[in-house]
């Protein structure tokens, strides 16, 4: 791809992105949403996120992983005991790599 067309694929994305996410602020008055797409949108961040999280907890090179000695189980135990504790998002993330570098680095999990 040559230089001019790499620019005109940016600029497209980005106009692409600024027209479709300004259609909510052109109209004078609120888009009706039915009642049932609105509790669904309550969920989509989460929905999302465990469908990132998932895989790479469960899954390495594309298969389950079948063995316990996985850094990112224990890992991923800590850290969800941590939150239902604290609820404390960012000490989650601490607590899942304090748990995940030393299994992984000191023991080559």
């Amino acid at each position: 791809m040559s230089d001019a067309m790499t620019w005109v694929a940016l600029f497209g994305l980005a106009g692409i992105s600024v027209l479709t996410r300004s259609f909510f602020m052109i109209g004078e008055k609120p888009l009706p949403i039915p009642d049932w797409l609105r509790e669904l949108l309550k969920v989509a961040p989460l929905a999302a996120l465990v469908a990132v999280v998932a895989p790479e907890i469960f899954m390495t090179q594309g298969q389950v992983i079948t063995t316990w000695q996985d850094a990112r189980w224990p890992a991923a135990v800590a850290a969800t005991l941590y939150f239902f504790w604290r609820k404390d998002i960012l000490g989650t993330i601490l607590v899942g790599m304090a748990v995940m570098l030393p299994l992984k680095l000191g023991l080559g999990w």
